[in-house]
């Protein structure tokens, strides 16, 4: 059985941005869509629930939400397997549970009722430090949005980190049918700058040779992806950031250690979903 695209819904802007990327998304790879929507009513209505037969109003809201995306989903890609579900929840736990049985979870940037101005969504934040699964936080313009650019980008980090990052990035530029642009960062050791070391070359070779030694396996598994691999000097989010002026999906890796229970994510997956201009896919790497 396929694992479907999982979908958080809430009715704001952000995650019908997000429904309609995870429509086209699961077009490219011929999966399924599951639409959830957590919502604990109770909370909000302070009080216990009714054992009438009427629903309570902020349950048929939700309904209503649940059921208009999954509709938007029909009518953007007639052919998808769409379901929609209520979960009494948090979203963060909705989505958490899920994840273990997910292609991916994907999200908006924000909420409905985010505060105005925040860089992203508490909600996708805490999904993206701890997923088991990657988890797509979709932002940036319109045509990033849309996949008009025809280029996916990775950001090849260490060898412990990237390796699923990479294959994700890889399987990605392939159903897409795009350009993966491979991107290892490096900066010489401040040291070295203040004693006017001309070692810029020694660190720019080791880049390369480490970002040739990540692609080796995948390149030969994807042989029709059309690789542009690019060493820079600089700080990695920086770098990173830059680089999603011109992309449809940045793809970063993330460590997850077994039995840590916190937020889990990288300065550079920060930078990226805080910042960058398109969608950010966050793929975890178990330790």
């Amino acid at each position: 059985m396929e694992l479907p695209l999982v979908v958080g819904v809430d009715g704001s802007d952000s995650s019908l941005e997000a429904v309609d990327w995870a429509a086209d998304e699961a077009a490219h790879h011929g999966l399924p869509v599951r639409l959830v929507h957590g919502f604990l009513w109770e909370r909000y209505e302070r009080r216990l629930p009714s054992i009438g037969t009427d629903s309570p109003s902020g349950v048929i809201m939700a309904e209503n939400i649940a059921a208009s995306c999954a509709e938007r989903v029909r009518l953007r890609h007639p052919e998808l397997k769409v379901s929609s579900e209520v979960l009494p929840e948090d979203a963060v736990s909705v989505l958490l549970h899920a994840g273990p049985e997910s292609f991916a979870l994907v999200t908006g940037s924000r909420g409905r009722g985010e505060v105005a101005g925040m860089l992203l969504g508490s909600v996708s934040l805490a999904v993206a430090a701890r997923a088991v699964c990657p988890v797509v936080v979709v932002r940036g313009g319109k045509r990033n949005r849309q996949g008009s650019l025809g280029r996916v980008v990775i950001g090849v980090g260490d060898s412990t980190v990237s390796p699923a990052a990479v294959g994700f990035a890889f399987q990605e530029a392939e159903k897409r049918g795009c350009e993966l642009h491979a991107v290892r960062a490096w900066r010489r050791p401040a040291h070295e700058q203040e004693d006017g070391d001309d070692t810029a070359g020694v660190h720019e070779e080791r880049a390369s040779t480490l970002l040739t030694d990540a692609l080796r396996t995948p390149v030969r598994e994807h042989p029709q992806v059309d690789v542009h691999r690019q060493v820079v000097e600089g700080p990695a989010h920086t770098v990173l950031l830059d680089a999603s002026a011109d992309a449809d999906l940045i793809v970063a890796g993330e460590l997850r250690r077994h039995g840590h229970f916190g937020l889990q994510l990288g300065r550079v997956a920060h930078a990226l979903l805080h910042h960058a201009e398109c969608p950010v896919a966050v793929v975890p790497q178990r330790a």
